[in-house]
């Protein structure tokens, strides 16, 4: 085996068969060259014949992959610091047993690092068979990025190029006690401790795979097993990274993505006692490392939930996930230019959560007003010449409804420009007019019932109706979406310019009228012979070219 390869793959590996022989394909079969490589794999007990695997692949390419078996450790953490302690090559790269790489990946991220003198690389990731993986890192090949002002707090996985000179110098070793997220506390202080990150993001170097049958550790893993294993980790960031808005912007990561993911709709299921400890330990680390810089960039759904576990109200926190799986969110309680999520707990003195909690900040506002905005009925109203549009919407808004709801109108963007859901407009944005009459009444579900009239003008159209509201500040347009509810059928009037009307979906579920006059009024005779000219002088020059092309051959 070569001595002093370029790079040395760990790949920690337990029970992955059939996945195994793909992963070991994509090494073998790497542009970087034999001579260049180093495989060292470790098979950390397997029962299903990944050894036997693995002991083939050595047997074929003997100067590349070496082979270490031992006994069953619990984890992938063990069986990577083995690795490491026999690795030779000037940089270690990390595979699970379960996935593969692009041929060109490896000879890529080195040729990355030593062009740029980079401690750590990270090539493009993808996820196959529905694995999901962040992408927001790859928007582009990066020579050097940090760690506090870019989306890698979210690319934690161990699955990229180190130099190994920087391991070793900082002692870098996986925790062995953490049955989940082992490898970030190493990524982690390998990034805080590198010279220069970089990114690759032209060339799919990885292919993230989920198993059939979805028995990745991570995925066996309980809420106990995932918060203690949080815990430590975000321990491990504090003791590398002071507090202040560097550490904020790497715990984000675990406050957005493994704490809210024990906060989900799973949680009622729990056994009250599960809940009351899962609970406890989240309040525990929003109160140690839950800033406000961090409490004002969350959203509100996840700060409420962290709020109510640092006030321990168990039963509180559970009725806000359970209502929410089964009703959506609740309705926003507007009150001047302040907007406030009315979840359980909400200025309720024995719960004692700041309102600041329930706020909603601008961050999730569009979202939730077009999931909170339907259409409940809707028929035609015709006085004499004048037809309109009556309807009924139901919107998830209460309180100083009627100085929030700006107006109910046909957008100007035509179905094909439809917006899939909310938006935000600019702040410089001229304000919508309103069209027709609008009144306000209270939902039976908490909301605000709107009914709105809106006239129709005789013409060819194809408009969508939108709502327009101010929430927290801003103004919102809202697409009126139709969910399956009967629509009235078109209809004709005007006996002076008669014309035809019809409200239908868009391909977006989106209610859009359409009007067009019954006939199109007949050309005068003089326009007639305008176009009877028109097209006869165009068949004239089309000739005289034809017979000077003609001469010139």
């Amino acid at each position: 085996m070569t001595r002093d390869p370029d790079v040395t793959v760990v790949v920690a590996v337990y029970n992955t068969m059939p996945y195994l022989t793909e992963c070991l394909n994509s090494l073998v079969r790497q542009s970087i060259g034999p001579e260049r490589l180093e495989v060292v794999a470790v098979d950390d007990g397997s029962t299903d014949g990944s050894g036997a695997e693995l002991d083939r692949f050595t047997e074929r390419y003997p100067d590349v992959v070496k082979v270490i078996h031992q006994p069953n450790s619990g984890g992938p953490a063990a069986p990577s610091n083995r690795a490491l302690d026999v690795a030779t090559g000037r940089f270690v790269y990390f595979i699970g047993a379960d996935d593969y790489l692009g041929e060109e990946a490896l000879e890529r991220m080195v040729a990355c690092a030593d062009a740029n003198e980079s401690d750590v690389v990270v090539g493009r990731m993808v996820g196959t068979n529905g694995r999901y993986v962040h992408q927001k890192l790859y928007d582009g090949n990066h020579p050097s990025i940090s760690l506090y002002d870019s989306a890698l707090p979210f690319t934690l996985a161990n699955t990229k190029l180190f130099r190994r000179e920087l391991v070793e110098k900082h002692g870098l070793r996986f925790p062995e006690d953490l049955p989940v997220g082992s490898d970030q506390p190493f990524t982690i202080e390998a990034c805080v401790r590198a010279r220069k990150i970089s990114v690759i993001s032209d060339y799919t170097c990885y292919y993230a795979v989920k198993r059939g049958d979805a028995s990745n550790i991570t995925y066996r893993a309980n809420h106990l097993a995932r918060l203690r294993c949080t815990a430590r980790i975000m321990e491990h960031t504090a003791a590398l990274i002071p507090a202040g808005p560097q550490r904020d912007a790497v715990l984000k990561r675990h406050f957005d993505w493994e704490l809210s993911k024990l906060l989900q709709k799973d949680f009622p299921a729990l056994a009250p006692d599960t809940r009351r400890q899962v609970c406890e330990g989240v309040g525990a680390l929003v109160d140690t490392y839950f800033t406000d810089g961090l409490r004002d960039g969350t959203g509100v759904k996840r700060r409420v939930r962290f709020g109510l576990a640092r006030r321990g109200a168990v039963e509180e926190l559970t009725r806000a996930i359970a209502e929410e799986t089964e009703h959506g969110a609740p309705p926003f309680l507007l009150e001047g230019d302040r907007a406030f999520a009315v979840y359980p707990g909400f200025r309720d003195a024995a719960v004692g959560l700041d309102e600041r909690y329930y706020e909603v900040l601008g961050e999730t506002v569009a979202g939730r007003l077009s999931a909170g905005t339907r259409l409940e009925s809707a028929d035609w109203e015709q006085h004499g010449e004048e037809l309109a549009l009556t309807v009924k919407l139901r919107v998830g808004v209460t309180g100083d409804t009627a100085s929030a709801v700006v107006a109910l109108a046909q957008g100007a963007m035509p179905q094909s420009a439809d917006k899939p859901g909310a938006r935000k407009l600019p702040k410089d944005a001229p304000r919508p007019k309103r069209t027709g009459t609008l009144t306000a009444g209270t939902a039976e579900d908490g909301g605000t019932l709107l009914t709105a009239r809106i006239p129709l003008a005789a013409a060819r159209a194809k408009r969508g109706v939108r709502l327009y509201a101010d929430v927290a500040g801003s103004t919102y347009e809202i697409p009126v979406r139709t969910e399956g509810q009967p629509l009235p059928l078109a209809r004709r009037w005007g006996s002076t310019a008669p014309h035809r009307v019809a409200a239908n979906p868009n391909t977006k579920g989106r209610l859009v009228i359409t009007t067009a006059p019954l006939w199109e009024p007949k050309p005068s005779v003089g326009a007639r012979l305008r176009r009877t000219l028109s097209r006869s002088k165009s068949v004239g020059a089309r000739l005289r070219r034809t017979l000077s092309s003609s001469k010139r051959k």
